[in-house]
């Protein structure tokens, strides 16, 4: 939509400059949103529309959506039999939807904690989820080799697709929608990042050179850059115009990396795995380090004009970043 490219090519007035992301720090830590006995935050999301609610997903197979500002937990989604993995919050609506791999995807109403959908999408493990721009459908991924387009509102699934290339059958790992909504992207277990036409539902562009599984794939809001990530320690930046690699970030050896995400105005990029990292975009330089989580970080989201970071691990914390 044009609102949308309007939204993504202008930089917003108030977002921070690249220097007062460099002086952020620990303002927050929150232990408390999940279970002690089964610890670890494995996904994470932040309202668009009101940036102080919060959505985590534990390994203590709840769904929990937090207020930064009242520090208070606004609710708590039971119903998951496996671990939280996914965790989508609807940018217009208070609803979220979670994904797990008790192979279920459940659409949540917030301010009731009452499930909305339960989505039957998929034979294994859910390892991908996006909301379709419209608000209306969400994207799905399996190790089952398939993608899935449902919609959250009658909890129909209303496309199923087989990755066909993959000999043997190779599970798929990512998924995230481009934000005009026609194509979207997957990763593999086998190091691929798929590029797929939502219509005609053909895999359209392939982006080789990882090495391992993909862990994490980002799209700017703009729609010109993927990111991408792997169990190879490096990020991978793509031209979607050009469709080619024109930049890798290459982190330590062994540095793993579970999540990715720009900014709503593609100025910054932040990677979250064996720590915090932001960069500045174009001339993707390290504009800080945080690494006061201990344990692996899972997920890491900017809240409204990169104004705050907020980052989950396996530590069981959300932590959140600022001045």
């Amino acid at each position: 939509t044009q609102e949308r490219k309007k939204r993504g090519r202008t930089v917003p007035e108030d977002l921070v400059s690249h220097d007062t992301v460099r002086n952020f720090h620990t303002l927050a830590s929150h232990p408390g949103l999940h279970s002690a006995s089964v610890p670890g935050i494995l996904s994470l999301d932040i309202h668009a529309a009101d940036t102080s609610k919060i959505l985590t997903g534990g390994n203590d197979r709840n769904a929990t959506v937090f207020n930064k500002d009242t520090e208070q937990v606004v609710a708590i989604l039971k119903g998951h039999t496996k671990k939280v993995t996914r965790v989508v919050y609807h940018p217009e609506e208070d609803i979220v939807i979670t994904a797990s791999p008790d192979t279920t995807i459940r659409v949540w109403d917030v301010p009731n904690s009452q499930p909305l959908q339960l989505l039957r999408a998929h034979d294994g493990p859910v390892t991908g989820l996006s909301l379709h721009p419209t608000g209306d459908y969400v994207l799905s991924t399996s190790t089952d080799q398939h993608w899935a387009f449902s919609d959250i509102h009658t909890g129909r699934v209303l496309t199923k697709v087989a990755d066909e290339s993959s000999t043997g059958g190779i599970a798929l790992t990512t998924a995230q929608f481009h934000p005009d909504g026609l194509i979207f992207g997957t990763g593999t277990s086998d190091s691929q990042v798929k590029i797929w036409d939502l219509k005609e539902q053909s895999n359209v562009a392939n982006f080789p050179g990882h090495s391992g599984p993909i862990t994490a794939i980002s799209f700017s809001e703009n729609g010109y850059y993927l990111a991408t990530a792997a169990d190879d320690s490096c990020v991978k930046l793509w031209d979607l115009r050009k469709l080619k690699n024109f930049k890798t970030l290459q982190l330590d050896d062994g540095y793993e990396i579970k999540d990715l995400c720009f900014d709503q105005s593609g100025t910054y990029l932040a990677v979250a795995g064996t720590d915090i990292r932001v960069y500045l975009c174009k001339q993707w330089q390290e504009l800080k380090v945080f690494n006061d989580h201990t344990a692996m970080a899972t997920g890491v989201r900017f809240g409204r004009n990169a104004q705050y970071i907020a980052s989950s691990s396996m530590d069981r914390t959300l932590k959140l970043y600022g001045l």
